[in-house]
């Protein structure tokens, strides 16, 4: 017995686990040679362990199995590899919260004793978002799950960084880095999130050492007047900063050498306020003139551009900053002190001692890291990086000619952007949690880099001659490798391609077919994996990669749990069924665009499950004998759709080909829809208790079934239990890997006759409605048209449709309500069934409206520039609407006409 209504509770926990045990998800490469199955992979974009599930991941992992579940069913070997990554950055962040709240600090207790806790976290949380992704339906081959940290993955990350040092790739070297105060390590620059600050533009004065003997050779800046001259005494120079916590760390004052208002202190000293350190005042071009006071001061240790300055002037570098972002010795004042609250103490400061000129308010961009949204400070460091010049090339080259296609391809400029000059990459990390870089050093700073310490001491023993050399005497670096270094070896890595590059897996399932993913990481891992892909496979990792958009609430606002505007994943599903969450998602997520999300796009989805239950209980509930069918237009309803359907599956294959996963989504929703549920299934409804006829019944439950395979990729769960229930199934069954419907032939003149048809039957009904005749009475129609043989085909279904009770054709106009489809002319007669006066006023409106209508579509054609540019197919639906028109507006001032008679 079908239930009354569609619960999707009973059915999504049960069949989830009947595909688990009967293994439609496994997949292996053939092992028989008849086997000629083609593969279609896709390597799930790693979540992290510390990650829960989000709309975001919804919308990427829903695009991904309806893409694998239609491949599955078109016969391919569909492997969907799930896993998780092990974020560093933010695994480590939530262990150390997780220790501190126990009174645990990381640093007293050790590196070793921290990953116990580390891994220990990991196995009791890391699973579970992919637990969660089974809510969703994601078809995923569980027992090829991966995890970066693995030892597998582990060791395949350690043998690419050797490979890459013994090629001369990675190099370490000082450089001016990201530094996270909060995670407290080194970041990469596509991890910087800039956001516009409010500010204090803080206007500080310098004292100029010998300042009171020069003065009459040329004024400096007084402290009342930054942009001014003065010949008080002492003298002053006066800078502009957001920064006024880094001045004990300049180690020069900058000005244009062509400003003419600091000629004359050019090659002198100045004075750091509060801390009275001489510093010189140096001439550079790079200096703006009329930004702030057109003085610049240079603090190498905390500014890029300051850095670089630094080292075109020999300007020693005075780091005043803990790893925390706290002041050290260095700073000589406020030691101990955070940054910002030294900001604040410092601006204090200076205005008491009467340093301080003015502050104004000021807007600039501030760099935020992505995983603790801390302020990045930048930090001259140690570190290990990648030259990235010539390995980003094939990459580079590969996606502009379309070898790897971007959708929406608009994503290549983005893409160029990056990768025409990219800068080396810093891949090392100042965290416990993650690949542990395999350097190894002498006593005296010597290094090896080796994957092991054994093999860095034999290293060590054949390249030095140091036979006595013991592992005891080597120590391995602190730092671990940036948690994308692993994570661009991901395609090749999941099947073992970097330790066993032959292995059968690897040959067979790489390059994957489609990578689904957000083009906020285009650079972070996008790039990189096509990087990696031709480095270490001399071939690209993907074929096609598809980026989804950003899910955003309705008012446009990126979803986040800090505003508080992301519904949890699961309480829609308990809500609406993981089939109602999907589509509703689909509905409006076109490739590369952001989705504004609104919770009534998953009451529509449910909605459509609704509909596709009702109709299925419909057709489940008919009566069947065996005679044939009395209605001579069941046949030609069946015919109809049959081309429908196939017209449909046409386009929803175009748009599968073009990734237009919404477009294909919205297809098949007009087909069940409105075409079968609306149209198709009130054409061969049986009367009241009245059965219906086998040949009709049959066809019907075959357009059943394979709309549900359509549909399937979409909409798993309500499609298996129809599927299931539809007919007698063997046991171990399943729609999952049931033949995805074929394209069939398409009858178009069939297809418009039907057009044709409903417009009729809509006009026909419209008329019923206006003038509120009962549904159930007949009414007469005549048609004036060259081709009354077209009509006459359909008048099985015209009677049925629009209720009618004779169907004449006429040579000229005849009594009636007229109305114009495509140049035919009908008539609805009503006589007797409405008052006539107010049919008359009603005929003299609809006349001056259709006058209307008609007088703009004429200047609308009469635009010269219009009929030029506009495609034919647009002219040509201008000018019928002009003529149907004007037949209309003849039939009307006929009507009257006659009334007035």
């Amino acid at each position: 017995m079908i239930s009354k209504t569609y619960n999707p509770k009973d059915i999504e926990e049960k069949w989830y686990q009947y595909w688990l045990d009967n293994h439609f998800f496994k997949s292996m490469p053939p092992t028989d040679v008849a086997d000629k199955r083609e593969p279609y992979t896709i390597v799930i974009p790693p979540p992290n362990v510390t990650g829960v599930l989000h709309m975001g991941h919804m919308l990427n992992n829903t695009i991904q199995d309806v893409l694998i579940r239609k491949a599955r069913m078109e016969g391919k070997n569909a492997c969907w590899v799930p896993g998780t990554d092990h974020a560093s950055i933010a695994t480590e962040a939530k262990v150390v919260a997780m220790l501190k709240e126990q009174g645990i600090d990381k640093r007293e207790i050790g590196r070793e004793k921290f990953l116990e806790y580390a891994w220990e976290w990991t196995h009791k949380y890391g699973g579970i978002i992919l637990q969660q992704l089974r809510k969703l339906g994601a078809s995923c081959d569980w027992d090829r799950t991966r995890f970066t940290m693995e030892p597998a993955l582990y060791e395949s990350v350690i043998d690419v960084f050797v490979d890459l040092y013994e090629k001369g790739q990675i190099y370490r070297g000082i450089r001016m880095v990201n530094w996270d105060p909060q995670g407290r390590t080194a970041v990469s620059d596509e991890e910087v999130i800039t956001k516009e600050v409010q500010q204090k533009l803080c206007y500080i004065r310098y004292e100029v050492k010998g300042g009171e003997e020069e003065r009459e050779k040329g004024p400096v800046n007084s402290p009342s007047s930054p942009s001014s001259l003065s010949s008080s005494s002492p003298s002053y120079i006066t800078i502009a900063t957001v920064r006024p916590e880094t001045i004990m760390a300049d180690t020069a004052i900058a000005v244009n050498p062509n400003d003419e208002r600091y000629k004359h202190l050019h090659g002198k000293k100045a004075l750091i306020p509060l801390i009275n350190r001489e510093i010189p005042i140096i001439t550079d071009d790079y200096v703006t003139m009329d930004f702030g006071t057109g003085c610049l001061k240079v603090t190498p240790a905390h500014d890029p551009n300051d850095y670089a300055l630094g080292l075109k002037h020999n300007l020693p570098v005075i780091d005043i900053l803990n790893e925390d972002g706290s002041l050290n010795e260095k700073a000589q004042i406020f030691v101990g002190m955070d940054r910002f609250a030294a900001r604040k103490a410092i601006i204090k400061e200076l205005e008491e001692t009467g340093d301080l000129v003015k502050a104004e308010d000021y807007k600039s961009n501030v760099g935020f890291s992505e995983r603790t949204n801390a302020v990045i400070e930048p930090r001259v460091s140690l570190q290990w990086f990648l030259k990235m010049d010539q390995l980003a090339k094939p990459a580079f080259e590969n996606v502009m000619n379309d070898t790897v296609q971007l959708h929406p391809a608009k994503f290549k400029n983005m893409y160029r952007s990056w990768m025409e000059n990219p800068h080396d990459w810093n891949i090392s990390r100042q965290l416990w949690w993650g690949h542990q870089i395999p350097a190894f050093y002498m006593k005296d700073g010597t290094v090896i880099v080796a994957k092991n310490k054994r093999e860095a001491l034999r290293k060590a023993q054949r390249e030095y001659q140091l036979f006595a050399l013991t592992e005891a005497d080597l120590t391995q670096d602190e730092d671990v490798l940036d948690t994308w270094f692993s994570s661009w070896l991901w395609p090749i890595s999941v099947f073992d391609g970097i330790r066993n590059p032959d292995n059968p897996e690897i040959k067979y399932y790489y390059p994957t077919n489609t990578l689904v993913t957000g083009f906020d990481i285009i650079f972070f891992w996008v790039a990189r994996m096509i990087i990696a892909g031709y480095e270490f496979r001399g071939q690209k990792p993907f074929h096609d990669v598809y980026f989804t958009g950003m899910v955003r609430d309705k008012l446009g606002r990126k979803m986040s749990k800090q505003l508080g505007n992301s519904p949890d994943p699961l309480d829609l599903i308990e809500k609406y069924g993981a089939d109602g969450v999907r589509t509703g998602m689909l509905f409006s997520s076109a490739a590369g665009n952001d989705l504004l999300f609104d919770e009534k796009l998953c009451e529509q989805g449910r909605n459509f499950n609704n509909k596709v239950w009702n109709a299925f209980r419909l057709v489940k509930g008919w009566q069947v004998h065996n005679k044939p069918s009395e209605h001579s237009g069941n046949a030609l309803a069946v015919n109809w759709f049959e081309s429908k359907l196939n017209q449909t599956l046409a386009e929803v294959n175009d748009h599968f080909s073009k990734y237009r996963i919404s477009d294909a989504l919205q297809s098949l929703y007009k087909l069940i829809w409105d075409d079968f549920c609306s149209q198709y299934l009130e054409m061969i409804k049986p009367g009241f208790e009245q059965p219906i006829d086998q040949s009709t019944y049959d066809a019907t439950i075959n357009f059943f079934e394979r709309l549900m395979c359509l549909a399937h990729p979409f909409m798993p769960f309500i499609t298996e239990e129809i599927w299931q229930d539809i007919r007698e199934r063997q046991a171990g069954a399943s729609i999952c890997v049931t033949a995805f419907p074929k394209v069939g032939s398409i009858d178009s003149n069939l297809l418009a006759d039907f057009e044709l048809l409903f417009e009729v039957v809509t006009s026909v009904r419209n008329i019923r409605n206006s003038k509120q005749i009962a549904p159930k009475v007949e009414l007469p129609l005549s048609i004036k048209t060259s081709t009354p043989e077209r009509f006459r085909t359909l008048e099985p279904l015209l009677y049925k449709m629009a209720t009618l009770s004779s169907v004449g054709y006429v040579e000229d106009k005849t009594d009636g309500i007229a109305f114009v489809i495509k140049g035919d002319e009908f008539f609805v007669n009503i006589a007797g069934e409405i008052d006539q006066e107010q049919e008359l006023a009603n005929a003299q409106k609809e006349l001056e409206y259709t006058t209307g209508f008609r007088d703009s579509v004429l200047k609308k054609l009469s635009n010269e520039k219009f009929v030029a540019n506009a495609k034919p197919d647009v002219v040509e639906r201008e000018r019928q609407k002009l003529a149907d028109a004007e037949a209309k507006i003849k039939a009307l001032e006929q009507q009257l006409l006659d009334a007035s008679n």
